[in-house]
């Protein structure tokens, strides 16, 4: 199986928990792992440098404080080139593989256009991942061993979450690259705001992430360039109380993307990124499930 050969010693994801949930928030980050599998390493024609530019470095670590707050965090340990789940489970690029793709598969969308598919076949800037082909049962194996069960602990942890407090708020946690700026001044956001364009959850979320960051003095974007995933659109049902929101975070605050370390900033955004969330699920119930009473 892929899980007992490609993680022996650990666990591919993990869901960390408070002891008690105490908010209807629930944290997800799912493109920081950073276990990069020796099969996979052997697989590969890049250095071990390389692979990672497309990994959300250290982003589990800069949304930590959502579990001191009283909220679930999810988090891959295998690494995004080696399994992308914020994919739909079968966007599958057909000059991957030796054998064809089965008849379920998404094998036209735009993602896999780019190489970028559940299985991934570039990161960073174009740089071709795999030496050779790859068989389809390695893709499957990823896809049904750990895909499936990672979306299907944060499905259930949802779930519970409205069951517990009438409604769940998804917060999907990314980083972006440094390079990226507004075409129209050349500026670089520091974050950017994903609700798929207002239909993945409530316009008071997004709009309360949005003043909060701008409050605290950093430079937000809304949906451009980076509107929300996979998981933001399939979670995000408003009309059915789950609620979800994209917060990309740029890697030129907090991370040197040549060697992958900590910049002296790191410890300063990781305390405003806590402050900042303790602001925004502190949100009242009746931006989630209705608007208030009118005092009679």
């Amino acid at each position: 199986m892929t899980v007992e050969r490609d993680f022996p010693n650990s666990l591919p994801y993990e869901l960390r928990q408070p002891a008690d949930q105490r908010i209807p928030f629930v944290f997800n980050s799912p493109h920081s792992g950073q276990s990069y599998p020796v099969a996979f390493l052997r697989q590969s024609q890049l250095d071990p440098q390389t692979i990672r530019r497309s990994e959300d470095c250290f982003v589990d670590q800069l949304f930590a404080a959502a579990v001191m707050l009283g909220a679930p965090l999810m988090v891959a340990h295998f690494p995004r080139a080696y399994l992308d789940v914020n994919r739909e489970p079968y966007e599958l690029d057909a000059r991957m593989f030796f054998e064809p793709l089965p008849p379920y598969a998404n094998g036209h969308s735009a993602r896999v256009a780019g190489g970028l598919g559940t299985i991934p076949r570039l990161v960073g800037e174009g740089q071709e991942i795999y030496a050779q082909k790859l068989h389809l049962d390695e893709a499957l194996g990823r896809i049904n061993n750990i895909y499936k069960p990672y979306h299907a602990v944060l499905g259930d942890v949802l779930a519970t979450t409205r069951d517990r407090f009438g409604y769940a708020v998804l917060i999907d946690c990314h980083s972006m690259p440094t390079g990226i700026r507004f075409p129209e001044s050349g500026m670089r956001p520091d974050f950017i705001i994903g609700d798929r364009f207002g239909t993945s959850c409530t316009p008071e979320l997004a709009s309360a992430a949005i003043h909060l960051l701008r409050e605290m003095g950093y430079v937000v974007a809304h949906n451009k360039p980076y509107a929300g995933g996979y998981i933001t659109e399939h979670y995000g049902r408003p009309l059915k109380a789950f609620h979800a929101l994209q917060i990309e975070v740029n890697r030129g605050l907090y991370l040197n993307e040549h060697n992958y370390e900590r910049k002296p900033g790191f410890e300063q955004l990781q305390r405003d990124i806590g402050l900042f969330l303790a602001d925004l699920v502190s949100l009242p119930d009746f931006h989630f499930l209705g608007t208030p009473l009118a005092a009679e």
